[in-house]
């Protein structure tokens, strides 16, 4: 009997800390700057296809997040891809948060990664350079600064995938990872904060099947995954 006793004071006393600790975590996501914040978010399927909105939920539970979704299936930041991440910030209105959320569709389609002075004071804004991933980047960064000089914008970088070798291996020649470092670079360049999912999603060969639904597009289980990160990032992205 004082054996069953000491059970239910040990399990009384675990769900008594698992609950305060989730109401210390709720209170620390609340004394985000970004808490309760309007958000707009540009890319392509995989920031639009319904098991992402398992990630978006989580926003908007834990961060009070009001979320518009511009994104539009097949569409990468060079303009030669599909509707453009150019084409959506085009069409957004003023937001207090912008979210960058880059696909895998400009290295799918081999689109040229281009240089991070693409499309910058560097060379004039050359608008030839609009056909670049970087060019279409730093497009989308300026237009979203003069609909909203206070933006604060984010980037989610592509995240793994494993359609060939290039789109998961970080050493594979001229593969995914010569497309996330130029997104790295440009956010340097212009000083935005960044969430590497290539490196940081925890995705690899071994639980692929596990995460996603297809070599490309993540799962249920995988958006939730990678929600959680997404989170942490936009609760504290400094």
């Amino acid at each position: 009997m004082s054996g069953i006793k000491n059970y239910l004071i040990i399990l009384f006393a675990f769900l008594c800390t698992q609950a305060f600790a989730q109401n210390l975590e709720g209170i620390a996501l609340k004394a985000s700057s970004n808490y309760g914040k309007s958000v707009a978010v540009f890319g392509g399927s995989v920031s639009v296809i319904p098991a992402s909105d398992i990630a978006k939920v989580m926003w908007k539970e834990q961060l009070g997040m009001r979320i518009t979704n511009y994104g539009v299936g097949g569409a990468g930041f060079s303009s030669l891809q599909g509707k453009s991440l150019q084409q959506q910030v085009d069409e957004a209105g003023v937001f207090d948060i912008y979210i960058l959320w880059a696909s895998t569709n400009d290295y799918t389609n081999k689109r040229d990664v281009g240089s991070y002075t693409d499309y910058t004071e560097f060379d004039g804004f050359d608008e030839s350079k609009l056909i670049t991933q970087a060019g279409g980047i730093n497009y989308c960064i300026k237009k979203i600064y003069e609909l909203n000089p206070k933006a604060q914008i984010y980037f989610f970088t592509s995240s793994k995938a494993f359609n060939d070798r290039g789109a998961y291996d970080p050493f594979a020649e001229n593969g995914m990872q010569a497309y996330v470092g130029m997104q790295k670079r440009i956010c340097e360049l212009h000083g935005l904060p960044y969430l590497d999912q290539f490196t940081l999603g925890g995705y690899s060969v071994y639980n692929k099947d596990l995460y996603y639904t297809d070599p490309i597009h993540m799962n249920a289980t995988g958006y939730e995954r990678l929600g959680e990160l997404q989170v942490a990032f936009l609760a504290w992205p400094k």
